[in-house]
């Protein structure tokens, strides 16, 4: 056998084995998930600093309101190009105003979208639906293919559907017409930078 024949072997015996005891140990889907995450920031339009700034400004925010504010609220907080959504129930206005103030405490916002409603915690069927519509949403835009998908956040909220990314006019009205011919979506609201 010759050298680099051996080397060649050598080589993928260890690819074979570290491959091995990365599955073994549980590590894949840290793997997995760091390469996907890695291929989405690749194809996204924000640089990867704001993309990194994007996740920092919700888990942040999330924390901070809801140490602050507990099971009184149901928020979910979307950042994206540090323009912020924040969707989900509150108990009266005050809390409302209360929430959005203690988002904006955490920095690195350019502009927030209140979009809390007054009333009770969505229920775990309600939650669900959405989830299930966002899904939805999301696959009507990969089966199209009128515009890079993931060039769009979808977020839904007791069947309004947000509408976040920075896009072309076109791909805006594609994505907002998809998505306001979904079957259960309620409405749709754009809340998008324009390159154009």
């Amino acid at each position: 056998m010759t050298l680099s024949r051996q080397l060649f072997t050598r080589s993928s015996l260890i690819a074979v084995a570290m491959g091995t005891i990365v599955l073994q140990s549980g590590c894949a889907p840290i793997v997995i998930g760091g390469a996907v995450a890695a291929v989405a920031m690749a194809e996204d339009r924000r640089s990867t600093g704001v993309f990194v700034d994007d996740e920092g400004i919700e888990n942040r925010a999330t924390l901070k309101a809801k140490t602050r504010f507990g099971s009184a609220i149901h928020l979910n907080v979307t950042s994206y190009n540090r323009h912020v959504l924040l969707s989900g129930e509150v108990p009266d206005e005050a809390t409302r105003l209360a929430v959005e103030e203690e988002v904006r405490s955490t920095g690195n916002i350019v502009k927030i979208y209140n979009e809390l409603v007054i009333g009770p915690n969505a229920g775990v069927l309600a939650v669900s639906n959405d989830t299930r519509l966002t899904g939805i949403v999301k696959t009507r835009f990969l089966e199209a293919n009128r515009f890079q998908a993931n060039h769009v956040k979808v977020v839904t909220e007791a069947g309004s559907v947000f509408l976040m990314g920075i896009v072309k006019r076109a791909e805006a009205d594609s994505a907002a017409q998809l998505a306001s011919t979904t079957s259960g979506v309620r409405r749709v609201v754009r809340l998008f930078e324009y390159l154009d």
